[in-house]
């Protein structure tokens, strides 16, 4: 076997390409992928894969080019040159035939690959077509990559669109990725140097490289690279830009300059241009420039920061001053206007350093963090004090993780560490370390910040380090705490200070977290009145929608949280976005919006890798991993719950949502026991009460249950009364009720099925009014499964029904199997007169096909809620009726798959 390492990030991709080509009929492939993102040499792995699988594999390569796309057959002559083409146009079902049959006198498996299909005839691309639907039993299968539209022909792009019988996407890497690359060619990069050249790149592969390639060594080393284009690119963009007018590389020129998307009459007034759609047109056909159309304005950017760069390297650094300069008298945000200025200057000067200080503080004490970074960091390049130097450094790294920009700070720590000890120093390290996860250290840091600063006379500080506090606690689960700490703040700067503000955001969360939710609610309403819009708000927004999820108030936190999501207008935060992203899924979650979760899940994932706020991935991954568990899907289940691991070591925030996602994939495979494992340590002296506050965390009803299933009926009757009483106290609806459903559990196993069937209609009863369709549905199948088991198969019926279409209605497949199991087993409907007395009963045949699976009997009596004797009762009829002595025969006789349904 030939010992070919697939290309980085593409082991998914290459997996899928084989499944689809290796199937029983033949197929159809298009692979869609950007130029840059590695079709090609995707293309080529393929190939080697596939002659790994089989060597005896024919493999057929052509490819398109733009001046052949007009050619009829041109490609198709490439690849089989005996086969007439004469006339084939008018008949394609013919030379089809024709095809196949010069591919079967090889008698080999064939794959044809085509490379670049955008630009390959499309007289080929429907004979192969034709090939692939009229002779599907055929071992043949044709790939053919594409760059997307408008590159190529538009009729090729027709053909492989109604062709496809499976496409693939090619994406661009990540930054984990991008890392993984280039150690593979000996370059190790910094968390912030691989972000960088991700973003830079767009993550493509061959733009990757050729930088990888062609610079110093030396340039990986710093925090954020000053990173030119690729040669490539800057080769295309210096002859695109030759051919090009005054009026037109003048426009190209200041939309490069200003770095950022931004309207067309503010560009035509820094470029001059009095007529600009003639220029406008010219230079978006030649690709140096992208428009984009929005309801108010039209809006001129580059189309990627490569061509940004090269256009850049274009100019002179007098030209380049001059347009900063220009757009500084154009422009109206005075946040620009001192960026532009402070761009334009080649030596520093403080008097700008103290302007861009200013207003740096002014936009963070609004929550525009992105922007107070920009400024602070240009006012620490314009300083001339070192100790001024120094300090800007510190406040833009602080603005930095305000931002969510934990991976560019992250880059900054060896030089931050290397400053004098102050305590803004300790407490911006403390930050970086609460959202890297790292609680030892992020308590270290704050602790020291507190003993250095002079509260009386550094009030603004120690109010930010009692901010980072909150923060702190708030991962630590530790409500007492975090409303301790804020209310420090607010002494110490008034509860009007923007950062007692931001404090007071978290604050509710701590109340609630501590059974104080009436008061929790009420510092909600009162904030409103501090911080209705802007960042700010994003943060109360996020803070308030938590705590009404929590609190069952459902679609009122779809809409705090909702609108909590948005980075890109007034400075929006990365970190409250992931926060709330988290949230909001868990909302989708309980209201059976799973999809959307999902998607959810899959955008903060994407942010969380772009941003390194590591603290919120196990939040994020443990929704995605109880979905694709009730979905049964435990590939896709086991990676989400890997992504979200924690370890001992890591903040309790990350710690539960790990063990919850672990307990979801256990319990929706019925290993009870398992879900006990994963979570006795929320039972332990670390996780506090805040874990067990009801509504913030559902878990120990999984726990109860879990211990009812595995028969310790006293452990779970101690555990539930002491859960039972503080969820009485707290007047918590849903938490009530989903008890309430492990206590039916444990009251019908212990025979008591009045006192039961009362737990599970008052459970009901309170999940009434609220729109929790999965655990509506939990309660129902809990419920139905012990009617059952006590006899009551007509009611159990009915129930487990009603159960059945509420994990239908949301896609809960695992359960609907499940169900359908209980309906079977149960036997209600089955025909008994004329069954022979050899004949399983329904239970018997359901636990036969269980135990045929590969279960024990323990398994099967979780699975089944029956008694472990029960199951071995049913196993030994059925052994008699079959004729069969041990499991590994009922295997036999049972066949695949035998699982009832």
């Amino acid at each position: 076997m030939t010992n070919v390492l697939p290309p980085v990030g593409r082991a998914s991709v290459l997996a899928e390409l084989v499944g689809a080509v290796s199937g029983v009929a033949a197929s159809f492939v298009v692979v869609d992928g950007v130029p840059g993102v590695g079709r090609t040499s995707t293309l080529e792995q393929l190939a080697l894969r596939l002659q790994d699988v089989n060597p005896d594999i024919r493999i057929q390569h052509a490819s398109g080019v733009p001046w052949e796309s007009s050619v009829p057959f041109g490609a198709l002559r490439q690849l089989l040159p005996t086969v007439n083409t004469v006339d084939a146009e008018q008949d394609y079902e013919t030379l089809a035939a024709a095809i196949a049959g010069a591919l079967r006198q090889t008698e080999q498996s064939t794959v044809i690959l085509l490379d670049d299909a955008h630009d390959v005839d499309a007289q080929s691309l429907k004979a192969l077509a034709s090939l692939i639907r009229h002779h599907r039993s055929d071992d043949v299968a044709v790939v053919c990559a594409r760059r997307p539209r408008p590159d190529g022909d538009v009729r090729a792009h027709e053909v492989l669109d109604r062709a496809a019988d499976r496409t693939v996407h090619i994406g661009p890497l990540t930054i984990t990725e991008v890392a993984e690359l280039a150690a593979g060619r000996g370059v190790v990069l910094s968390p912030s140097a691989a972000g960088e050249l991700t973003r830079h790149t767009g993550g493509l592969p061959r733009h990757v490289l050729a930088l990888l390639d062609e610079l110093p060594r030396d340039t990986w080393k710093g925090v954020r690279p000053d990173l030119p284009a690729p040669a490539f690119v800057d080769a295309a963009v210096r002859a695109t830009l030759a051919n090009c007018d005054d009026d037109a590389r003048r426009l190209v020129c200041t939309v490069a300059v200003l770095g950022s998307a931004c309207a067309l009459p503010i560009v035509c007034a820094i470029a001059d241009i009095r007529d600009p759609w003639p220029v406008v047109d010219i230079v978006e056909q030649l690709g140096l420039v992208v428009v984009q159309r929005q309801s108010s304005a039209t809006v001129l950017d580059t189309p990627d920061p490569m061509a940004r760069a090269a256009v850049l390297a274009t100019m002179s650094r007098s030209d380049r001053a001059q347009l900063h300069r220009d757009a500084a008298a154009v422009l109206e945000d005075p946040a620009d206007v001192l960026a532009h200025i402070a761009d334009a200057e080649p030596l520093p000067d403080s008097a700008l350093s103290g302007r861009l200080a200013t207003l740096a503080g002014e936009r963070a004490a609004h929550g525009e963090w992105a922007t107070a970074a920009r400024l602070f960091e240009l006012s620490s390049r314009s300083a001339i004090e070192p100790h001024q130097r120094q300090d800007m450094m510190i406040r833009a790294v602080d603005a930095m993780i305000g931002a969510g920009d934990v991976r560019t700070a992250a880059g900054h720590v060896a030089e931050i560490e290397s400053l004098r000890e102050t305590p803004m120093r300790n407490a911006v390290l403390g930050y970086l370390a609460i959202l890297r996860g790292r609680p030892q250290e992020a308590n270290a840091r704050l602790e020291r910040a507190w003993q250095l600063v002079r509260a009386r006379h550094e009030p603004d500080v120690a109010a930010v380090i009692c901010h980072r506090q909150v923060l702190h606690n708030l991962a630590r689960c530790d409500g007492e705490n975090l409303v301790r700490w804020a209310d420090r703040a607010v002494e110490l700067v008034g509860a009007d200070n923007a950062t007692a503000v931001e404090a007071q955001a978290i604050r509710g969360l701590g109340l609630g977290g501590t059974g104080r939710v009436t008061e929790a609610l009420a510092s909600y309403r009162d904030l409103w009145g501090h911080a209705s819009t802007g960042a700010v708000g994003q943060r109360v927004q996020m803070g308030a929608g938590w705590l009404h999820l929590a609190t069952d108030d459902v679609e009122l936190a779809r809409a705090e949280l909702e609108s909590a999501l948005p980075t890109d207008f007034l400075g929006g935060s990365t970190r409250i976005s992931l926060w709330a992203r988290a949230w909001l899924a868990r909302t989708y979650f309980v209201t059976g919006e799973w999809n959307d979760a999902l998607r959810l899940v899959a955008e903060g994932a994407d942010l969380v890798e772009r941003s390194g706020a590591a603290l919120i991935r196990p939040l994020l991954q443990w929704t995605a991993t109880q979905i694709h568990a009730l979905r049964g899907d435990w590939d896709a289940a086991a990676d989400s719950a890997r992504l979200g691991n924690a370890g001992a070591r890591d903040y309790e925030i990350m710690r539960v949502p790990s063990a919850l996602a672990h307990a979801a994939i256990a319990e929706a495979r019925a290993d009870y026991a398992a879900v006990i494992r994963a979570l006795a340590p929320l039972t332990e002296p670390w996780a506090g009460n805040d874990i067990a506050e009801p509504g913030f965390w559902p878990w120990p009803d999984v726990y109860a249950n879990a211990l009812v299933q595995e028969g310790r009926l006293a452990d779970a009757d101690s555990f539930l009364t002491k859960h039972e009483a503080r969820v009485a106290v707290r007047g918590h609806r849903s938490a009530q009720a989903r008890l309430g459903c492990a206590r039916g559990r444990l009251l019908g196993a212990r025979g008591d099925i009045d006192a039961a069937r009362a737990a599970f209609d008052a459970a009901l009863a309170l999940l009434t009014p609220l729109p929790l369709v999965y655990d509506r549905a939990r309660v129902n199948f809990a419920y139905g499964q012990t009617l059952r088991r006590a006899g009551k198969r007509r009611e159990a019926d009915s129930v487990i029904s009603a159960a059945r279409d509420g994990y239908l209605s949301i896609g809960a497949t695992t359960y609907v199997r499940r169900c359908d199991r209980e309906l079977k087993a149960g036997g209600l409907h089955a025909v008994l007169k004329d069954r022979a007395h050899d004949d399983l009963t329904p239970q018997e045949d359901a636990v036969a096909g269980l135990v045929a699976t590969g279960m024990t009997n323990r398994e099967v009596a979780s699975e089944l809620f029956l008694s472990v004797k029960t199951v071995q009762f049913h196993l030994t009829r059925v052994y008699a009726k079959l004729g069969i002595r041990s499991r590994a025969e009922l295997a036999a006789a049972r066949g695949p798959g035998s699982a009832p349904e």
